[in-house]
């Protein structure tokens, strides 16, 4: 990753899937510690960005908000709890933390964030009412943000992650792969890359955008 001698990058959820890869793409060539926090926390943003910057020694200048959790089931059987879990984790926690990392990076007129969304903040997936309504808030608020702070060199983009192969889809249907045109799942390593050009100085004039890791699916 470029801009290493200046700062650093926080991946959140990066202990397995596409956040390990995120971390791993980032990190190479470079050095990387982990932090435990729940990002659903008020104070986990603070405790995140302490740690980092204290361990790495410079200000978290790329910021990938990855961590998520599904608590699936119909509508009419949707408890508050799991509204709840699912939307403060996936949306609230990431809104917190985009907001602290966007004081060092305004002050450093460079940064970076990437929001990992899905695909089913874009199409039904009946079972994940409370999942898709996190990840298309955390589209919405990607444009809104990027609008915010682009003057100041800053970019906010979001990625959309299809069928990946990660714990998370172990029980997909094999069904479901017909309807996929790439007939395959995609791998963590493949949205890590996409990640990874969002998080680059080359990525500079691009902001505010999704950008889909599909396979197709929603051509």
């Amino acid at each position: 990753m470029s801009r290493t001698d200046t700062g650093c990058a926080l991946v959140t959820g990066a202990s397995r899937g596409i956040g390990a890869a995120t971390a791993k793409a980032l990190a190479a060539g470079g050095r990387a510690v982990a932090v435990q926090a729940d990002v659903a926390e008020p104070g986990a943003a603070d405790t995140l960005f302490a740690a980092a910057e204290e361990q790495l020694g410079g200000p978290v200048l790329v910021l990938v908000n990855n961590a998520g959790v599904t608590a699936d089931g119909l509508s009419p059987q949707l408890s508050d709890d799991d509204w709840d879990k699912v939307v403060n984790t996936n949306l609230t926690g990431a809104f917190r933390l985009t907001r602290r990392a966007l004081r060092p990076m305004l002050r450093a007129r460079f940064g970076r964030i990437v929001n990992v969304a899905s695909i089913v903040g874009q199409r039904a997936n009946p079972g994940q009412a409370n999942y898709a309504a996190a990840k298309a808030g955390l589209v919405g608020m990607t444009k809104t943000v990027a609008a915010e702070v682009a003057k100041r060199g800053v970019t906010v983009n979001a990625v959309a992650p299809g069928f990946i192969a990660t714990e998370m889809t172990e029980s997909l249907e094999n069904g479901l792969l017909d309807h996929i045109p790439a007939k395959r799942t995609g791998t963590p390593e493949e949205v890590a890359a996409c990640v990874r050009f969002l998080a680059s100085e080359e990525a500079g004039y691009v902001t505010g955008t999704t950008l889909t890791v599909d396979g197709g699916l929603s051509a």
